[in-house]
């Protein structure tokens, strides 16, 4: 046995919710090539050739607890990739669907002790810590539907704070997780050349356009988004848990320190609410 099958997907099953198109794809098509048995949910039709594909909508409970069954077990590595920028439901399909999923697979024994589970967040969640009261109460609401309702009933069914609670429910639940012998970690993309994105190219693409010109990088692609997702999910990063871990080529750290003055304003907003 070599050290480095530590990274290895072999033999393992994977579960990619959203792998249909863009870094869940990704995600998919690498774990893949990893070795892994690829299991794929999504709403939009699959047509990645190797992986057993279930259809499921995250807006909808019984939906999600069907696909649950159908999945089965064990699942080895759960990659939470589904989302939405905006409209009906977002707080079902970017959080509260992955949740409900993870619970069910939990409940049927199919996550046990040794699996992981990773989600994809994004910069819009970073200041979680200054929204905690609020996400604390949003996140202590156990029931999907009443869930739901809370986020529409004030003024939280909408991207940022669906990513804020990806982050919050990450670094919440690491404890009870591990406990139980299963790891929870979270990226968080910087700009990403996706279907999503280009459908909100002039917001998400541009975002950060100033520093990759100076330092001579693109936006990234979904695999290189991918390649530390599935690290996250790996037994080589054994004693990682509970973190966002940031994969933006270096834009926050260099408007933090303020090495790149023109990312710092942005970079204070993002973490500090």
């Amino acid at each position: 046995m070599s050290l480095f099958d530590a990274f290895s997907y072999r033999g393992k099953r994977v579960l990619v919710v959203g792998g249909a198109t863009g870094m869940g794809n990704a995600t998919a098509r690498l774990a893949l090539d990893a070795g892994a048995e690829v299991v794929v949910m999504d709403y939009a039709p699959c047509d990645l050739a190797g992986v057993k594909a279930i259809r499921v909508d995250l807006a909808d409970k019984a939906g999600i607890e069907k696909a649950a069954t159908e999945c089965g077990g064990p699942v080895d590595a759960l990659f939470a990739c589904a989302g939405v920028a905006d409209g009906p439901g977002i707080e079902r399909i970017n959080f509260l669907g992955h949740r409900h999923l993870i619970e069910r697979l939990r409940a049927d024994g199919a996550l046990a002790r040794g699996s992981s589970i990773g989600f994809i967040s994004s910069a819009a969640g970073l200041a979680w810590r200054s929204n905690m009261d609020k996400l604390v109460e949003f996140l202590d609401i156990a029931d999907f539907d009443v869930a739901a309702a809370w986020a529409v009933d004030n003024g939280c069914a909408h991207y940022m704070f669906t990513k804020q609670a990806v982050c919050a429910y990450v670094a919440r639940e690491a404890m009870n997780l591990i406990a139980d012998g299963i790891r929870i970690n979270a990226i968080c993309p910087g700009p990403t050349d996706t279907p999503l994105a280009q459908a909100n190219a002039e917001l998400w693409l541009d975002f950060g356009a100033d520093f990759r010109a100076a330092v001579g990088v693109d936006a990234a692609t979904p695999m290189e988004q991918a390649y530390p997702l599935l690290f996250l999910c790996s037994a080589a990063a054994g004693v990682v848990n509970g973190i966002t871990m940031i994969t933006d080529s270096g834009y926050l750290s260099a408007g933090i320190t303020g090495v790149f003055p023109a990312g710092t304003p942005m970079a204070k907003m993002l973490l500090d609410g």
